[in-house]
């Protein structure tokens, strides 16, 4: 009989419906009983301090960390995990669960959690980004320009508040493009002048968009995308394709890179992963497989 696997279950309550937060709790620990997984239990709660039950991980010798939650849980986690002998686990009980499409993790709670004995151990890139001292891992993708601006009132669309209608359209409105100069892996320089830079690690991102079938967590590299010259109406008219299914290459600037510095004016926002990082010039460069994941044995693919 196999041994016990001791984990920490870090579990976020807000996750996905609310309605089913109950139940869902209670299915991810007859499944962990079902696959002789015995976990300590973390709910996470507003200002919840997460890095402490790492800490705690990395101390009394506990080398799993599973996550239910969506994709921000997730990202907070694996921040503090980064070159650390610990596993990271994912249970995706969220909205968009991003992470898991990339990842091969199934969306259902059985199958997901005997992925965390079963699972590849995976080693994956991650990003990190500089900018006014503030640093920042992301498992994701960086965003520079208008998609940081407009995050926030798009997310909170996203899970139902059409109130914010107005604000996300007065703020597309008002966006001006900016001049940017990047510097490609300290030598290639790039001048753009447009309302947008993203950064990938992974092929899907945002609400399960697949920005480029090549982008990898595995090659040692971020993918850099360059929307330049793209009037707003061609923005939206990309930003409703992509919905669709189908990214549109002509007014993209396509670069894969170690690192990357870049500075812009105006300045442009910067968020990682949905998380604002500030604004101004940033460096951005790759970690090559810093994180150990338990993935599954073939990517999930996005469901048409």
């Amino acid at each position: 009989m196999a041994k016990a696997l001791h984990a920490k279950l870090i579990y976020n309550h807000t996750a996905g419906n609310q309605n089913e937060s109950p139940q869902q709790l209670v299915d991810i620990l007859l499944a962990m009983q079902a696959n002789d997984i015995l976990p300590e239990v973390f709910v996470v709660q507003p200002g919840a301090d997460v890095a402490a039950v790492v800490r705690r991980a990395l101390a009394d010798g506990t080398r799993m960390l599973a996550v239910a939650g969506g994709d921000g849980t997730v990202d907070s986690v694996a921040h503090n995990m980064v070159k650390t002998p610990l596993r990271l686990g994912i249970i995706p009980i969220g909205t968009r669960n991003n992470l898991a499409l990339n990842l091969g993790i199934p969306s259902d709670i059985p199958a997901a959690v005997k992925l965390l004995r079963s699972g590849q151990p995976t080693r994956i890139d991650v990003g990190r980004a500089r900018s006014g001292g503030v640093v920042r891992h992301f498992l994701e993708l960086a965003t520079i320009g208008l998609l940081s601006d407009l995050y926030e009132i798009t997310d909170e669309l996203q899970h139902g508040d059409l109130t914010r209608v107005g604000e996300w359209l007065s703020t597309f409105m008002a966006a001006e493009p900016s001049q940017a100069q990047l510097t490609l892996d300290h030598a290639r320089k790039v001048g753009a002048s447009g309302h947008m830079v993203l950064v990938a690690n992974m092929p899907y991102i945002g609400p399960n968009i697949q920005i480029d079938p090549k982008v990898s967590y595995r090659d040692g590299k971020l993918d850099v995308f360059v929307f330049s010259d793209m009037s707003k109406f061609h923005f939206i008219s990309f930003a409703l394709r992509s919905l669709a299914g189908t990214v549109e290459k002509e007014s993209i600037r396509h670069f894969q890179v170690k690192q990357l510095k870049l500075d812009s004016q105006p300045a442009m926002n910067i968020m990682t992963d949905g998380l604002e990082l500030g604004s101004g010039p940033v460096k951005i460069e790759v970690l090559p497989k810093a994180l150990t994941v338990m993935a599954g044995r073939k990517p999930r693919r996005k469901k048409q």
